[in-house]
C-alpha cells in the first residue's frame, strides 16, 4: 500500500512506514470498546464536598501556591470557529432572504446584545454604508451575515474560537484569549514570582495572530491585574498526523498522488502537555469561559486545586514510606484502603498477592500522573462522562469516555452509558511530578488502544479518520482520577455562535470586576467504593 515515493513524504512528517502499518490494521481490526462497570456517581465514584471542606481545600491551594509550586494554564485553542457559524452558513446558502428557523430569528432579534454588534456594525458601514437596523428593516439580513463571516467583514467564519469577540465591557470588547488571560491571573498565577504561565496549543496559520493580539495587550492586562504575563504557544506535532483512508481501508491519495494524512485529534495535544515545565496545570477549553461578572465560579477551581495537592501529599507520603522499607502490615492495609476509598482504584486479586507483589502493585499504582476533574450535573449536554471502567490490567478505576468508546449495542453498557449522572465540562487540574519532583513521562500513560474511527470527507469523497486517544480520555487513561462535583455555573461553553447570548456572555451583563469568592452549601461525600 505504501510506494516508494510516500517514503519522504513521511519522513518530512517524522512518521516511520511501521507507524503508518499499524494505522491502517486501525482500520481494519477497529478498536475494542471501554468496558465500563458504572458511571461515577456522588454515591460511588464523585466527590462532594461540604462547604467547610471546600474552605479547607482552598487554604491548601492558598498554601500550596506560596510554598513556591508552579503552576500553568493549559488552553487547547487549535479549533476554528466555523462550526459555531453552522447554522448562519445555511442561512446564506438557503433559497430564502428571511430568517425562518428558530434559530436564525433569535440571532436577528438579539442581534445587538452580541459582544460583536458594535465591530459588526462598522463592518456593515464600511461595506454597505447602512448600519444593522437598516439592512434588517429592509430585509438585507444575508448582508449582516455576510458582513460577519466574510473575509472582507469580521472574517469570524474563518478564524479560531480564540481571536473572536466574546464578551463586552465599559472599557471595550474583549476576545476568548483574553479572557482566559484574566482568568489565569485569577486563579492559576504562581505567587513565586507574580506571573500568570499560560500556554494555547493553535493551528500553524493562526499563531501569528494570535502573538499580534498577545502583544497589543499583554501590556495593558498587566498593569490593570498587577501581574505578569508569561504567555507561550504549541502547534501540534505533524508526527501525530494520522493517514486516511477510503472505504475500503486503502490509503486515501490526494490530486497530485501524495498520501492524505490529517490532525489526529486532541489527544495528539498529550505530547504538547508533556512539554510545560510546571508542578500544577490546569486544562481548560478555550471555548468555556465566562465574563469577569461570573468570576465567583473560579472559587470551584481553587477547591479542585485544594483536593489535588491534598491527595498528592498522601500519595507521597505513602511512596515515601514504601522507599524507606518500614512499612508495617497496617500501613500496607491503609495504602490499600486509600487506592480504593479515594483514589477508586478496585483489584479483584489483591487478596491472592505476595507480600513483595503487593507493594510493587501499590508503588505502580501510586506513582501516575495525578488529575482532578470537575464534573458538572447532566443536563443532556453532548459529550463525555464519568464512569468506573475496566484497565487493560483488569483492576477498574475512574475514567472520561465517550460514547464512541462504549458498545453501545450492548444493553447494559448503553444503559449505564445513557442513566449517568454527571457530564465532563472539561475543567481538570493535573500534578505531572513524582515525590522527588521528576516529571512523569506523560505519553507513557496513554492506552492506545482507545482511539476511535470516523467518517468524513474530502473534496466529495467520504472518507475513514483516524482519531488518537482523547486527551481528557484515552490519553490520561493511566492516570490516578479524582472526579468532584461542581455547580453548572462553572461550563459555560460556546458552540454555536447564539451561545453568546446566554447570560454569562452576552453584552448587557458584563462589567469590570475582578474577585473570586463564595461557595455553596452542599451535601457529604459519599465512598466511591464498587459495589
Amino acid at each position: 500500500m505504501i510506494k516508494d515515493n510516500d517514503l519522504l513524504q513521511l519522513k518530512t512528517k517524522n512518521l516511520t512506514e511501521a507507524q503508518i502499518n499499524e494505522q491502517l490494521s486501525c482500520f481494519i481490526n477497529g478498536f475494542p470498546c471501554l468496558e465500563v462497570k458504572a458511571s461515577a456517581t456522588v454515591e460511588k465514584g464523585v466527590r462532594r464536598p461540604t462547604k467547610d471542606e471546600e474552605q479547607a481545600y482552598v487554604r491548601t491551594w492558598t498554601d500550596g501556591l506560596a510554598s513556591g509550586i508552579r503552576v500553568t494554564k493549559f488552553v487547547p485553542a487549535s479549533g476554528a470557529a466555523s462550526r459555531m457559524f453552522k447554522d448562519l452558513y445555511a442561512f446564506l446558502d438557503a433559497p430564502r432572504d428571511a430568517p425562518e428557523t428558530g434559530f436564525e430569528q433569535t440571532f436577528f432579534a438579539d442581534v445587538k446584545h452580541f459582544a460583536f454588534y458594535d465591530a459588526l456594525n462598522a463592518a456593515c458601514l464600511k461595506l454597505y454604508q447602512t448600519e444593522i437596523p437598516a439592512l434588517t428593516a429592509a430585509g438585507r439580513y444575508k448582508d449582516v451575515v455576510a458582513a460577519l463571516l466574510n473575509s472582507d467583514g469580521l472574517n469570524c467564519g474563518s478564524l479560531p474560537k480564540g481571536l473572536l469577540i466574546f464578551h463586552h465591557y465599559s472599557d471595550g470588547a474583549r476576545t476568548a484569549m483574553e479572557e482566559h488571560l484574566i482568568e489565569g491571573a485569577t486563579c492559576a498565577r504562581t505567587v513565586a514570582d507574580n506571573t500568570a504561565y499560560i500556554h494555547f496549543t493553535v493551528s500553524p496559520e493562526h499563531l501569528p495572530l494570535f502573538r499580534k493580539l498577545l502583544a497589543e495587550k499583554q501590556s495593558q492586562y498587566e498593569q490593570k491585574l498587577d501581574v505578569k504575563f508569561d504567555v507561550t504557544f504549541s502547534l501540534q506535532r505533524p508526527d501525530t498526523d494520522t493517514i486516511a483512508v477510503d472505504m475500503a481501508n486503502a490509503p486515501l491519495r490526494d490530486v497530485n498522488g501524495s498520501l492524505v494524512f490529517r490532525p489526529g485529534g486532541h489527544g495528539a495535544l498529550i505530547h504538547n502537555l508533556d512539554s510545560i515545565e510546571a508542578d500544577v496545570i490546569f486544562i481548560k477549553n478555550i471555548d468555556n469561559i465566562v465574563s469577569e461578572s461570573f468570576h465567583d465560579a473560579l472559587y470551584y477551581k481553587k477547591v479542585l486545586a485544594g483536593v489535588l495537592l491534598a491527595v498528592q501529599r498522601k500519595i507521597f507520603d505513602y511512596t515515601s514510606l514504601i522507599e524507606s522499607g518500614g512499612y508495617t502490615q497496617e500501613q500496607v492495609a491503609e495504602m490499600i484502603h486509600f487506592l480504593q476509598d479515594e483514589l477508586c482504584i478496585k483489584n479483584p486479586d489483591t487478596k491472592y498477592l505476595e507480600d513483595v507483589e503487593l507493594i510493587l502493585y501499590i508503588k505502580r499504582k501510586l506513582q501516575r500522573p495525578l488529575r482532578v476533574c470537575g464534573m458538572v450535573r447532566n443536563t443532556g449536554e453532548p459529550g463525555g462522562g464519568p464512569f468506573l471502567a475496566v484497565n487493560p490490567d483488569s483492576t477498574v478505576s475512574p475514567q472520561i469516555a465517550e460514547s464512541t468508546q462504549i458498545d453501545m449495542s450492548n444493553p447494559t453498557a448503553k444503559t449505564i452509558y445513557e442513566h449517568g449522572s454527571h457530564f465532563n465540562p472539561v475543567d481538570l487540574v493535573c500534578a505531572v511530578r513524582d515525590a522527588q519532583g521528576n516529571k512523569y513521562h506523560l505519553p507513557d500513560y496513554v492506552d492506545r488502544n482507545t482511539g476511535f474511527i470516523s467518517i468524513k470527507s474530502k473534496d466529495g469523497r467520504e472518507l475513514k479518520a483516524l482519531e488518537l486517544p482523547g486527551l481528557w480520555n484515552g490519553a490520561m487513561s493511566d492516570w490516578n482520577t479524582i472526579f468532584v462535583e461542581v455547580p453548572i455555573e462553572t461550563f459555560n461553553p460556546v458552540k454555536t455562535v447564539n451561545d453568546l447570548l446566554r447570560e454569562q456572555h452576552a453584552a448587557k451583563t458584563n462589567r469590570m470586576r475582578i474577585s473570586v469568592t463564595g461557595g455553596t452549601k452542599q451535601s457529604p461525600q459519599k465512598t466511591c467504593e464498587l459495589k
